[in-house]
């Protein structure tokens, strides 16, 4: 893959791991973009004016880069569900999650300034929960810490407690489409 040097606009630990997956040199600078929270714009479009708002933000410091923003979201019934506050909230989210399929949408912007250039995708995962009962739910959240995860979950901690099955990218469902992004950076 050739393409300038690139930066993720993310601190996303799981981000930066999925992204060295298929770019083994990049940097991190965080963004300090404000995210919208506007869902009658569209689960999509919303991810990806994030994601965008995100890239364009650090892209500003970092022009003659190729700066990567993204933004991940679960949607269910069309409804975004964002980091829990608490852990009372993490327990609500998780029983309205358990036996019903949910959507995770990850937006993704890839900007270079000084080029003029920008690519926007947004990839779009089905998962479908296992039916949990009170304790299922107490058992996963005692082993895993679900505040900083929109959804009150990470697939990749601990899944197969909670999910039965993932229809399409797993690891947008970490945070970031490793398929999507390779192919759009091979296409720069």
């Amino acid at each position: 893959m050739k393409h300038p040097p690139l930066i993720l606009a993310s601190q996303s630990p799981r981000r930066v791991e999925l992204l060295r997956e298929i770019v083994p040199a990049f940097e991190v600078a965080p963004s300090y973009a404000t995210e919208l929270h506007d869902i009658s714009i569209g689960a999509r479009r919303l991810c990806e004016v994030n994601a965008q708002r995100k890239a364009f933000s650090v892209a500003e410091r970092y022009p003659d880069h190729l700066v990567l923003g993204a933004d991940t979201l679960v949607f269910l019934d069309n409804e975004p569900l964002g980091k829990p506050a608490d852990l009372a909230e993490a327990r609500v989210m998780l029983g309205r999650l358990a036996g019903r399929v949910h959507e995770v949408i990850t937006g993704v912007c890839l900007i270079h300034q000084r080029a003029s250039r920008a690519k926007l995708l947004a990839e779009t995962t089905r998962v479908k929960f296992h039916p949990l009962t009170a304790a299922d739910i107490e058992e996963y959240l005692g082993r895993v810490h679900v505040l900083d995860k929109a959804g009150a979950y990470a697939v990749q901690e601990h899944g197969n407690l909670i999910v039965e099955s993932v229809e399409g990218s797993f690891s947008n469902v970490v945070g970031l489409p490793v398929e999507a992004v390779r192919a759009a950076l091979v296409g720069w």
